[in-house]
C-alpha cells in the first residue's frame, strides 16, 4: 500500500478549492440572496417624492377642512420603504384602509392607513356631531362615510398632482376595508405591491383638538419612481424653455458718451447745411388734446314714460312661495326619518308666515281656508 500522507501545500490547496466552491461567484447570484435594493429610492428621489407628498396633501387637508368643519393640520412626511410585516408591528389594532387606483395619467395604485377611532371622529363630525360620538364598532355607514372623505380629498390632490406633473391625473372611487392587523392577512389580497417592499409616506395629522395622530400613504416603488421622473423632465423641460426664450433677447444698445454724441450731432449739422443730405421734415403742429364730451342723462322721468316702460315686463311670471318656517337637520337625523316623523320648525303657532316672490322675502300674512283650498291673506308689506 502506497504513502498517501499529504504535504503541507496540498492540504492548503484542498482547503482553499473548497472555501472558493461554498462562496458565490461574484457575477452570479448567490443562493441566500438578500432583499433586491436595486428599486430603492435614492435621497433625491425621497426628496421628491416628499415634495409631492406635502404639495398633495396639503390640498388634502384644505378640503377636509371643508368636509368637517375643524382646523385641520397635516405635517412634512416622512419617506421610506417598508414591508408588510412593518406595517402590522406599527398598528396592534385594527385599522381602516383606503385603497385609491389611478385610471389616467398614472398606472397603479397607493393604499391609505387611518386608525379606527380617528374615523370614528371624522365622520361624526360629517355628520353634523361634535366628534365625540365614538362608541362602538365601525359600520358600513362610517366606510361610506370616510371613503366619500378621502374621493374628495384624494381628487383634489390629484388636482394638485396634475398641476406637478403637467399632465391629467384621475383616480377611481375608493374602497375602504377594516382590518384586524392582529390576526393573520395575506398581504398581495389588498394588493400585489404590498407583498415586497413598498413607499411609506407617513404624516401627523391634527383636527382641532380632536385627534392628533399618524396617517399612512403606502405607494408601489415603480409608482414612486415614475412619478420622481415625471416631475424631473418637467424641471429640464423648464430650464431648457426658459434659456431658448433668453437666447432670442437681443442685447441693448449699450449708451454713448455724450462727447460723441455731440460729435455727431455736429457732423450732421454740418452735413446738412453742405446739401449733403436732404432736408429735415418739418415738425407737425402739436396735437390739440380735449376731454371727450358726453350728452347728459335725462334728470327725470315722466309718469307717462314710467308708465310705458313699465307694461313691457307686465306679463313676466313670478314665482309667490309662501313659507311656513324652517329647521336645521344633520344627515344622522335625516336618515331616521320615516312616515310619521314630526319635525319642529322655527315658527310659533299663530305666527304670521312668509311671504317671498322669487325668493325675495316681501311680506308676512296669515293662512285662511277658502272652501277647500288653503289660502294666505297678506297683513303687511315688508320694506
Amino acid at each position: 500500500m502506497g504513502d498517501t500522507t499529504l504535504s503541507q501545500d496540498e492540504i492548503n490547496a484542498l482547503l482553499s478549492q473548497q472555501s472558493a466552491q461554498a462562496s458565490p461567484d461574484p457575477a452570479g447570484s448567490p443562493v441566500d440572496n438578500p432583499a433586491d435594493d436595486s428599486n430603492a429610492l435614492t435621497e433625491n428621489e425621497k426628496d421628491t417624492i416628499g415634495e409631492i407628498g406635502n404639495i398633495s396633501m396639503g390640498t388634502a387637508a384644505t378640503t377636509l377642512f371643508s368636509l368637517v368643519n375643524k382646523k385641520v393640520e397635516i405635517s412634512t412626511p416622512v419617506v421610506s420603504t417598508a414591508t408588510w410585516d412593518d406595517i402590522v408591528a406599527m398598528y396592534e389594532r385594527p385599522c381602516v384602509m383606503v385603497k385609491i387606483s389611478y385610471t389616467k395619467g398614472l398606472h397603479g395604485s397607493n393604499v391609505l392607513i387611518l386608525k379606527e377611532n380617528d374615523v370614528k371622529i371624522i365622520t361624526d363630525l360629517m355628520m353634523g356631531g361634535d366628534g365625540t360620538n365614538t362608541d362602538g364598532d365601525i359600520t358600513e355607514l362610517h366606510l361610506s362615510a370616510i371613503s366619500e372623505a378621502m374621493n374628495q380629498m384624494m381628487g383634489s390632490a390629484s388636482t394638485s398632482l396634475s398641476s406637478m406633473l403637467n399632465m391629467t391625473v384621475d383616480i377611481s372611487p375608493p374602497k375602504s376595508d377594516l382590518l384586524d392587523l392582529t390576526q393573520q392577512i395575506n398581504a398581495s389580497d389588498i394588493d400585489d405591491f404590498l407583498s415586497g417592499t413598498f413607499v411609506k409616506i407617513e404624516f401627523k395629522m391634527l383636527i382641532g383638538d380632536l385627534v392628533d395622530s399618524k396617517i399612512m400613504q403606502l405607494y408601489p416603488v415603480s409608482l414612486a419612481k415614475d412619478m420622481c421622473n415625471l416631475v424631473t423632465s418637467n424641471m429640464e423641460q423648464d430650464s431648457s424653455s426658459t434659456v431658448e426664450d433668453n437666447s432670442f433677447e437681443q442685447p441693448a444698445p449699450a449708451p454713448q458718451p455724450a462727447s460723441q454724441q455731440t460729435a455727431g450731432n455736429e457732423a450732421v449739422h454740418m452735413a446738412t447745411n453742405m446739401g449733403n443730405m436732404p432736408p429735415q421734415q418739418p415738425v407737425a403742429n402739436p396735437v390739440n388734446v380735449q376731454g371727450a364730451q358726453f350728452t347728459p342723462f335725462v334728470q327725470g322721468i315722466t309718469p307717462a314714460m314710467s308708465n310705458e316702460n313699465i307694461d313691457l315686463i307686465m306679463d313676466v311670471p313670478l314665482e309667490v312661495t309662501v313659507e311656513l318656517g324652517r329647521t336645521h337637520k344633520s344627515i344622522h337625523d335625516i336618515l331616521e326619518f320615516a312616515p310619521g316623523t314630526i319635525i319642529e320648525l322655527n315658527k310659533i303657532a299663530g305666527e304670521p308666515v312668509d311671504i317671498l316672490v322669487n325668493g325675495k322675502y316681501v311680506a308676512k300674512g296669515e293662512v285662511v281656508v277658502i272652501e277647500e283650498s288653503f289660502g294666505v291673506r297678506i297683513t303687511e308689506i315688508v320694506k
